[in-house]
């Protein structure tokens, strides 16, 4: 599959439809970078009117995953991959569109090839953060990504 913003989004429709229920959708993926976006509504709120944790995890999650997926199958190997830890830091209540934004796909790249070097498993620390509409932090989560090639 060739990795346009519109073919991934069909994607989150079919293999992650909380997701996609919840508004998580692709805005930009290119080389370096993903961009998602998320807007606040009513389907993804908690009682403090303001986005749910989850929802922002997801749109985060899928920031550094769309890229990672992306540079395994570049690979052209058999690659797993596993998220083996996460944490968050919230600063800001999460209201109207957040875009959260992964800039490191060097460092998949990076890692990817040590795997395949190396033959043994490999982790990296990827950091998605959210902004609201006024460019403002609202929340970065790290997630450490765990490959490994398949035998």
């Amino acid at each position: 599959m060739k990795f346009t913003p519109s073919k991934v989004n069909l994607f989150l429709l079919f293999k992650l439809p909380s997701a996609f229920i919840t508004g998580v959708r692709v805005v930009l993926l290119d080389e370096e970078k993903s961009v998602i976006k998320v807007k606040h509504r009513w389907m993804n709120q908690n009682p403090f009117k303001s986005m749910f944790w989850a929802v922002q995890g997801m749109a985060a999650e899928f920031a550094t995953g769309i890229l990672m997926v992306r540079e395994i199958q570049n690979s052209g190997k058999k690659i797993s991959m596993l998220v083996t830890n996460m944490d968050a830091t919230f600063t800001k209540k999460a209201t109207g569109i957040i875009r959260f934004e992964c800039n490191q796909a060097g460092l998949i790249r990076e890692t990817i090839q040590k795997a395949i070097d190396t033959k043994e498993g490999q982790t990296v620390v990827l950091t998605s953060e959210g902004f609201n509409e006024e460019g403002i932090s609202v929340s970065k989560f790290n997630f450490e990504w765990s490959v490994k090639v398949k035998s």
